[in-house]
């Protein structure tokens, strides 16, 4: 086992490992004890009662954070024609055919998330082995494939944020930046919490979220107390 540093350990110390807190204590826990010295990012991660290997059990989706997330999204848009300008007009840092699936295919990933009109999927499914590992595969449930690509772009640049429950069920979506107002975390956190709540499939059976745990990018985990909210 790695030998944590002294600054992981004087965090430790203000951290009540078996104590579950409220999500604002949790929130300004979770700032305080940050380590790193660059505007870390704050994340929320779930352990939920689900098997992902059931297709009735998978849950994915994307949802606008009130607060934005404090990264700025670099966004490649596969469209053509007047979907191609559309998306140019939106914002879109990235914006072409085949031309962007041959330079990707070479190793090109200076971009963030991808979209594409459904008419350019039969190209872009081309990049599926390598897009798909990386998580920027478009896909519907995510609303990254659609033919509205302005609301897309929009959405992404506002603070769009995908979450997918990995194998071993667990969820972990940022919520912001150390920087943010506590109330602005706690405000990302319920909204994220309400859609996940809402995700909930019908075939999850006992208690659903099992785990939840507020973070920083080089911060101990904080436990949040689920009755508090």
């Amino acid at each position: 086992m790695a030998k944590k540093s002294k600054k992981m350990q004087e965090a430790l110390k203000k951290v009540e490992a078996a104590k579950l807190y409220s999500v604002e204590e949790a929130v300004a826990l979770a700032k305080e004890t940050n380590i790193a010295k660059f505007d870390a990012t704050v994340e929320v991660a779930y352990r939920l009662n689900v098997d992902p290997k059931k297709a009735d059990q998978q849950i994915r989706g994307a949802v606008v954070l009130p607060n934005g997330t404090g990264k700025t999204q670099s966004v490649l848009v596969f469209a053509r024609g007047e979907k191609a300008k559309e998306a140019e007009a939106a914002g879109a840092d990235f914006v072409g055919e085949a031309d962007l699936v041959q330079k990707i295919q070479g190793g090109w990933f200076d971009f963030d998330v991808v979209v594409a009109t459904p008419d350019m999927m039969a190209e872009v499914g081309k990049l599926g082995r390598v897009l798909g590992p990386k998580g920027l595969m478009p896909n519907p449930k995510t609303g990254t494939v659609t033919m509205d690509v302005t609301k897309a772009v929009n959405e992404v640049k506002a603070g769009k944020v995908t979450y997918r429950v990995d194998r071993n069920g667990n969820i972990h979506v940022p919520i912001g930046k150390v920087s943010f107002d506590n109330e602005k975390l706690v405000e990302n956190f319920k909204t994220i919490h309400d859609v996940l709540v809402k995700a909930k499939p019908s075939a999850a059976k006992g208690q659903y979220m099992k785990n939840i745990t507020i973070t920083t990018t080089f911060g101990p985990g904080i436990h949040v107390d689920q009755t508090t909210f």
